[in-house]
């Protein structure tokens, strides 16, 4: 089982197109504009969330220390612009090891933008005390590839709805596609959607969770199978605090 890896840059770059494997389909237009792409000087990429225009939510592993980050944001011509990040905030308490071993850490990150994206709507945080069942149901959203190992098929917000399955708790959620229950393949995160929000969608939107990792069917590599997410609600404080810090009330 691997956690979900990063692909190149430039193939990203290349053109927008599917994301989320399984056939995923387009995001509602609401959610998918709070969705945010984010690429790093060495070659990964990766989904995030927006919390102010100038504040995005995403995964600590995919903002590791050693290297520049990027906000892709496109024109209106479809064209992309690269926007910069002035700070990265990772929490103190994440452990690499511990998510590579999909284990719960905290697998979270907030990135202050020099300047406001110009088209990102914010997404508002789950309440405080937010608790999952198994078998309830959220739509993940991210920008990775349609294509296991095909960066060209990433790019564009794709989303999919998945249900909560095993135990989930305040530390981990693991989550598959209710047609195929992680034994075939499915409807999934893949590579791309490290930090793509989770949404529970009760009248209006709100993002409950980040995903951290995935397997292909049967708790094998790749995608598919099961998209494990680190949720918010025990670190809604920090994220809250964090964001303060950085300049945004929340």
């Amino acid at each position: 089982m691997r956690a979900v890896l990063a692909l190149s840059l430039f193939a990203t770059l290349s053109g927008p197109a599917a994301a989320m494997v399984g056939g995923a389909g387009a995001a509602p237009a609401e959610i998918a504009r709070s969705v945010v792409l984010i690429v790093g000087s060495r070659g990964n990429f990766c989904s995030g969330v927006a919390l102010a225009p100038d504040l995005v939510l995403t995964v600590a592993h995919c903002v590791l220390p050693g290297a520049d980050y990027k906000i892709v944001e496109y024109d209106a011509t479809r064209q992309p612009q690269l926007r910069d990040v002035s700070r990265v905030r990772a929490h103190p308490g994440f452990d690499l090891k511990t998510m590579l071993a999909h284990r719960a850490t905290a697998d979270l990150a907030l990135l202050k933008l020099v300047a406001p994206l110009a088209n990102a709507v914010p997404a508002a945080l789950g309440a405080p005390g937010f608790t999952v069942a198994s078998g309830d149901a959220f739509m993940v959203a991210g920008t990775g590839v349609a294509m296991r190992g095909d960066g060209k098929s990433g790019g564009t917000v794709r989303a999919a709805d998945l249900v909560a399955t095993g135990r989930p708790g305040t530390l981990q959620i693991r989550l598959f596609d209710p047609a195929t229950k992680g034994e075939k393949a499915g409807l999934g995160a893949c590579t791309g959607d490290s930090g793509a929000p989770v949404f529970r969608r009760t009248g209006s939107a709100e993002v409950i969770g980040v995903v951290s990792w995935t397997t292909g069917p049967g708790n094998s590599d790749g995608c598919g199978g099961l998209t494990g997410v680190t949720p918010l609600t025990v670190y809604r404080a920090w994220i809250t605090r964090t964001a303060k810090l950085l300049g945004n009330e929340l």
